[in-house]
């Protein structure tokens, strides 16, 4: 993928109005912390376009990323989910503003999930993925932080990522770095074939 320009174009709070951008929408949710703004700005090829922090919850908008290049599409930061120091209702409101999103955007073709490759799926993860099934997607798994973990660790922690979540048999998943951008080439040539996906139906 050559990119040509990125831009911040939309940036969406509880109470927004969702935009129809008329472009492929590729969504990115996770858990705080599991590295979603790090791989967005690795993917990029930009250093701080998406807010990176120590202290999980700094997403708390969704924001739309234009991306112009071989492919023109949205690359959509979902607020992280599992952030248990905010107040119960703003992770409530999240919630809701995060499952408004999947439901109503007729430009989204895909789900990503990001998963931290060195533990096993958290409870929050499991009904995410569940929940994103339930709403007729087929996530792409993202396994984070593989710089983390040795080589020879790889094959057996996506093993317990894949018996963790119950997938499908073949359900693919791509491990990825951030730091030495490991993945990136596979990922972003799977981001171009979802882009080419038709819109889907209206949801009520």
């Amino acid at each position: 993928m050559i990119i040509r320009g990125v831009e911040l174009q939309h940036v969406c709070g509880v109470s927004s109005r969702f935009p129809e951008t008329e472009l492929p929408e590729i969504a990115f949710a996770g858990r705080s912390n599991v590295g979603k703004s790090s791989l967005i700005n690795a993917l990029l090829n930009r250093k701080s376009l998406a807010r990176t922090s120590a202290k999980p919850g700094k997403t708390q908008t969704i924001n739309y990323y234009h991306v112009l290049g071989d492919t023109e599409l949205f690359l959509v930061d979902l607020p992280g989910y599992g952030y248990t120091t905010a107040a119960v209702e703003i992770r409530q409101q999240w919630g809701k503003m995060i499952e408004r999103y999947l439901r109503q955007s007729i430009d989204l073709r895909a789900v990503l999930l990001l998963l931290d490759i060195r533990h096993a799926p958290s409870a929050n993860d499991r009904q995410m993925y569940d929940w994103i099934c339930a709403q007729g997607f087929t996530p792409l798994l993202v396994a984070t932080k593989q710089d983390k973990i040795g080589r020879n660790q790889i094959a057996k922690q996506l093993r317990l990522i894949r018996q963790t979540l119950k997938t499908e048999p073949g359900t693919e998943i791509i491990p990825f770095s951030s730091l030495s951008k490991a993945g990136r080439d596979e990922l972003w040539e799977k981001l171009e074939e979802i882009g080419n996906r038709p819109r889907r139906t209206r949801l009520l």
